[in-house]
């Protein structure tokens, strides 16, 4: 198979994840060796590559890879986001983006999320999460997780949800069109 290049540089949590995306793509790729080693030192490494480079982050779609990504966005608000499913991670418990298939990390890639700019679009309100049964009854768990998935965003609990389709560059169509693929 091709290797894929990618222009940007990707931000990954670990050398085990490098090895996996270097399966598939041709890019320069740089390891943050996990969340506790996500130092001022690292954070500053990481804004000054990103003041002459398009950076990608590409996170571990557990709470240490949403700290992680939490953290630089703030720094970097315009680092383009690759999400990969729990489901697609996951190999014997283990959760990582080192476990993913080939498919599923050039699928996550392909499908880059950035940061919604402050003034653009539609703001989404705890009352769309109601109304499309995404934080309450049997099902919302489950709902949510598929959303996520659909979207290209990960999953979330109810609050981080709303935070995040507010953060996020996702259209009202593209959230409307995902409840819809759900039911």
């Amino acid at each position: 198979m091709e290797k894929i290049k990618i222009k940007e540089i990707i931000i990954v949590e670990g050398r085990d994840d490098i090895t996996a995306l270097k399966r598939v793509v041709d890019a320069h790729i740089v390891a943050l060796n996990g969340f506790s080693a996500l130092s001022k030192k690292t954070i500053n490494k990481i804004v000054n590559l990103s003041k002459e480079n398009e950076l990608i982050l590409f996170t571990d779609p557990d709470y240490a890879g949403k700290k992680i990504r939490d953290t630089l966005k703030k720094y970097i608000p315009n680092i383009k986001h690759a999400f990969i499913s729990r489901k697609d991670a996951t190999k014997n418990k283990n959760v990582g983006v080192e476990n993913a298939n080939d498919k599923a990390i050039l699928e996550a890639l392909q499908n880059l999320v950035t940061v919604k700019n402050k003034n653009s679009g539609y703001t989404f309100t705890i009352q769309d999460l109601l109304e499309n049964e995404l934080c309450s009854g049997e099902n919302a768990k489950k709902r949510r997780t598929e959303l996520g998935n659909h979207l290209k965003i990960g999953y979330y609990n109810s609050k981080q949800l709303l935070n995040a389709l507010n953060s996020f560059n996702i259209t009202k169509e593209q959230f409307d069109l995902a409840v819809k693929n759900l039911d």
